[in-house]
């Protein structure tokens, strides 16, 4: 009887591609039962890496503090449940922002994980190092900053016009060519391209005033665009190719990349670049802003709160938590900041590793209902009204002119909330607040989309 892939199962092999190439190798040569044993030795598989039995312990910094925020708190509970059974983790911690962002066992949104020698893409998911840069202008005028800023930032889909871009730094790009995921030429062009740009979604342009100091201070919100997603996409597809063989059990948005691998030194050396690309972004636009103006800056200060840090064979997974301690940014060079909404102050915190936040403080206000349950709860009233009684009092603005509810103030979770948390919990310290005076977002850029537009220009035809 021929050999068959049967017959490696029955060998306690798990189905893997060697198995045409090893059943072709043993009926052509037909080998005995000792032969067959002695060639399978190259294709020993490693033995599988079971789920936690019980979920590892992590830290709770949340609470409901209204009836509507019940139904939050318990799903963030739940899926932490869930997500703390991956192998690779050892601690987690939830913050007062916390909310979930998909099926039971993904991490939400203001988690932070702890993984012993593994990285795991889909803990910083596609917005890879979403981060927040400050400037402070003294004392000029903010409506002349939000004005300039307008005409420098660039929201929306796909990157910035040839004879528009801002320029990527020749030391980056040849960066880029040197590791293993980001040697692509395709995605070289794509990070040039967006370069001063700031996407869509939950990502901004504010413009407040200093509490302490009452000058003008520029804070920006976006991540690493387009170039940070094409890393994510092949990151997930290394870390699925692990999974599969080391530990099937593992959730598909769970899967890692064991770190003393090739691929993972490589992976971990890619996700620095993006970072070094991200704060590149930030710096461009609030420099060109700056340089139009004729202003030197009075200080700068800069975090993420989407990404992985590093502490010995520890890496910290943050999916929306403010980095506290020194130790995850070596090269801070100031406070760290927390944005609620645009009607809210942006808050500038300091703190230190306790045994709660595990070095991490919330990245913001969160959110308790999708933006699709938001948008049902206000379909009583018209997108203007909503605007005009969110928005009193300042100068809110959307790049695409396109109003988008699912960013006003009561999208979000209560700040009064999320700071009494903080102070609960003993998270962070506040050292000043940047009072709002106005902000640009992307707005609702799905109603005019390009391929919407296509699409009705097709049907008429």
């Amino acid at each position: 009887m021929e050999f068959n892939g049967n017959n490696l199962i029955e060998l306690g092999y798990r189905s893997a591609k060697w198995f045409k190439e090893a059943i072709a190798h043993i009926n052509e040569n037909n080998l005995d039962e000792n032969q067959i044993a002695a060639y399978l030795e190259q294709f020993k598989q490693p033995e599988l890496i079971p789920l936690h039995e019980t979920a590892k312990d992590f830290i709770i910094n949340i609470k409901a503090e209204h009836e509507s925020e019940n139904d939050n708190v318990e799903k963030v509970i739940n899926t932490m449940n869930v997500l703390m059974k991956t192998p690779t983790l050892v601690a987690g911690a939830i913050m007062p922002d916390a909310c979930p962002t998909g099926p039971v066992g993904q991490i939400p949104v203001g988690g932070v994980v702890v993984a012993k020698n593994a990285i795991h893409p889909g803990f910083h998911s596609a917005d890879i190092c979403c981060s927040v840069m400050l400037t402070d202008f003294g004392k000029a005028d903010p409506k002349e900053v939000l004005d300039m800023a307008h005409s420098i930032t660039h929201f929306g889909y796909g990157g910035r016009e040839r004879g528009q871009q801002m320029p990527m730094s020749q030391e980056l790009m040849d960066a880029f060519r040197e590791n293993d995921f980001l040697n692509d030429e395709k995605l070289i062009s794509i990070a040039r391209s967006h370069m001063g740009t700031q996407g869509d979604g939950n990502h901004f342009l504010f413009v407040g005033i200093s509490k302490n100091t009452g000058n003008t201070m520029l804070v920006t919100h976006h991540g690493s665009r387009a170039p940070g997603a094409a890393l994510y996409d092949k990151g997930m597809k290394v870390a699925n190719k692990f999974r599969m063989e080391n530990s099937p059990e593992t959730l598909r948005e769970n899967a890692w990349i064991p770190y003393e691998t090739e691929e993972g030194k490589s992976y971990w050396e890619a996700l620095q670049l993006i970072r070094t690309w991200t704060k590149e972004n930030h710096t461009s636009i609030h420099d060109a802003i700056l340089n139009k103006m004729e202003i030197e800056k009075q200080d700068r200060y800069w975090n993420e709160h989407n990404f992985v840090f590093k502490d010995g064979d520890l890496f910290y997974h943050a999916k929306g938590a403010t980095p506290l301690d020194d130790k995850f940014m070596p090269d801070i060079t100031g406070p760290r900041l927390i944005p609620l909404n645009m009607s809210e102050p942006v808050l500038i915190v300091q703190g230190t590793t306790n045994e709660r936040n595990l070095g991490f403080a919330p990245h913001g206000a969160g959110r308790n209902f999708s933006r699709s349950q938001h948008k049902k709860s206000l379909a009583h009233k018209t997108i203007e009204e909503v605007f005009e009684e969110e928005t009193k009092g300042l100068d809110i603005r959307f790049f695409s002119n396109e109003i988008d509810i699912s960013e006003l103030p009561t999208a979000y979770k209560s700040a009064k909330n999320v700071r009494a948390q903080i102070e609960e919990y003993g998270l962070c310290e506040v050292l000043d607040e940047v009072m709002p005076y106005g902000c640009i977002m992307a707005g609702d850029v799905q109603k005019n989309a390009p391929w919407k537009k296509k699409k009705k220009k097709f049907r008429k035809a």
